[in-house]
């Protein structure tokens, strides 16, 4: 996805048709098929604060996940020419990181561009795109916020809730908190703290890089969510599942 501009990470855009399909093939066991979001999905901005302050309720804070063999990247990019949202979803190894699956997905834009209000544009092409992509992953990384949210209900804790999935949240820009200063070595770590309390990890994965946000999607506590982000980054400011999705999500016409 696109570098984040402040107070989210997402420009706006309009509304337009459909089209949904993989990128590459993959076998083995898929995920359930992606819950109908749109039958109980909010219709006003009012309607989805209230959900998310039910939703964020229901996020497991710490590690509920098995051994983790296969990592999954998540990113949504839009075309706002089109009035479609993508999602792209990788697979890869978590050993090696070779890629072993990819798919690409795109609906139309239905809810409109609200600050802290983004998932509720993205989740449904983002659930498709995870409905795609086999086999199950073991743990999920998102291009985006997760517990370091106003309403501690970002991107990451909503594709996590809904898709029951351990969920890690990496964004590229912060959304909200303070931190102490982000030393320039590289694999500083600091706690970014809102209201008092520690929403999230400020690291900087290598020296002259910017940082990365990192945070709780759901079932991944602060310390397993930073041992992964560092095992899966490679030489690279990004993650490389997240940096893939990203590659792919882009990967269509304006």
């Amino acid at each position: 996805m696109r570098e984040q501009p402040k107070p989210d990470h997402k420009p706006a855009a309009g509304a337009a048709g459909p089209a949904v399909g993989p990128s590459r093939p993959a076998t083995g066991a898929a995920l359930p098929p992606a819950r109908p979001v749109e039958a109980a999905w909010p219709g006003t901005p009012a309607e989805a604060r209230a959900l998310q302050a039910v939703l964020a309720s229901r996020i497991e804070r710490r590690d509920r996940l098995g051994p983790v063999r296969r990592i999954a990247g998540l990113d949504v990019h839009y075309a706002p020419k089109r009035g479609l949202a993508f999602a792209a979803a990788v697979l890869l190894d978590a050993a090696s990181l070779e890629l072993l699956a990819s798919v690409l997905a795109a609906r139309p834009l239905a809810f409109p561009y609200v600050p802290g209000l983004l998932s509720f544009r993205e989740a449904p092409v983002a659930l498709e795109a995870l409905a795609l992509l086999e086999p199950r992953p073991d743990l999920l990384l998102v291009d985006g916020q997760g517990l370091a949210h106003p309403r501690r209900m970002g991107l990451a804790c909503h594709i996590g809730l809904l898709a029951d999935l351990p969920t890690i949240g990496v964004a590229k820009s912060r959304l909200l908190g303070e931190h102490a200063p982000l030393p320039e070595a590289p694999d500083s770590v600091v706690p970014l703290l809102d209201r008092g309390e520690t929403v999230g990890l400020v690291l900087r994965p290598r020296a002259g890089r910017r940082p990365l946000w990192v945070s709780i999607g759901h079932r991944v506590g602060l310390e397993t969510a930073l041992h992964w982000v560092r095992a899966t980054s490679r030489d690279r400011r990004l993650p490389e599942p997240v940096r893939l999705a990203d590659r792919l999500s882009r990967a269509h016409d304006p």
